[in-house]
């Protein structure tokens, strides 16, 4: 289970002295098995990655509002660390290439938000991991 991939990881970031690794994969297993101990929680892989997602995004919004240097290396360390943790998402390219399939719909659409739509639906049905910022570059550059 990906929650015990993580506790792995934070022990040998402990052994190592790595307290960024270590405090970061701490929250992480925190939120993980907190959410995992409510009612009408599976517990699974799926809901873990989606915890690790939410700290990812948080970080990464930390490090818009930050102005300190030294901070933004930190909060990009810890990015780095938990990112590990989820599945590689494709590139703005390779979002374009599996877009040619519905490249028509996509270009008939009314807007880049429908067209966005039409993308997204492709790409879950394909079984791709995707960042919808990604995505939308991408079917900006398919409607150009």
């Amino acid at each position: 289970m990906l929650v015990d991939e993580i506790k792995a990881r934070m022990f040998q970031a402990m052994k190592a002295g790595d307290t960024v690794a270590k405090e970061v994969l701490r929250v992480a297993v925190g939120e993980i098995t907190t959410d995992a101990a409510r009612d009408g929680r599976k517990g699974d892989d799926a809901e873990a990655q989606a915890h690790v997602k939410k700290l990812v995004k948080s970080l990464e919004e930390t490090i818009a509002s930050t102005e300190d240097e030294t901070s933004k290396a930190q909060l990009r360390r810890e990015i780095d660390v938990l990112s590990e943790f989820l599945p590689k998402t494709l590139s703005e390219d390779g979002v374009v290439a599996l877009l040619e399939a519905v490249a028509a719909a996509v270009r008939a659409a009314p807007n880049d938000g429908a067209a966005t739509g039409v993308a997204m639906k492709h790409l879950k049905q394909s079984g791709a991991s995707v960042d919808g910022k990604v995505v939308a570059a991408a079917v900006k550059r398919v409607r150009a």
